[in-house]
């Protein structure tokens, strides 16, 4: 089964937009609360990753962000939708 982009943006929507920002520009105001860097999933660095990686860093979190709990199906659909974001 293909992964659904579309269903991935309402996944994100209700899942990451709250850190992420709709886009996945990521959000100054958390980045900084957190003294973190957020890169824009639009960016190359993110957009380099195996879908695996992503995968991984969504589910079992990175740095201080925690894992996020999503189906296989649910991480394809947010996965795929991350990659509609690449400029």
């Amino acid at each position: 089964m293909a992964a659904d982009a579309a269903a991935g943006k309402a996944l994100f929507a209700t899942k990451c937009v709250a850190c992420h920002g709709g886009t996945g520009e990521g959000k100054d105001s958390i980045a900084k609360a957190l003294k973190v860097e957020m890169k824009p999933f639009a960016s190359k660095d993110v957009q380099a990753k195996t879908d695996a990686a992503l995968k991984k860093d969504s589910t079992e979190g990175m740095g201080k962000m925690k894992g996020v709990k999503l189906s296989d199906d649910e991480a394809a659909n947010v996965i795929a939708f991350v990659r509609t974001l690449a400029k």
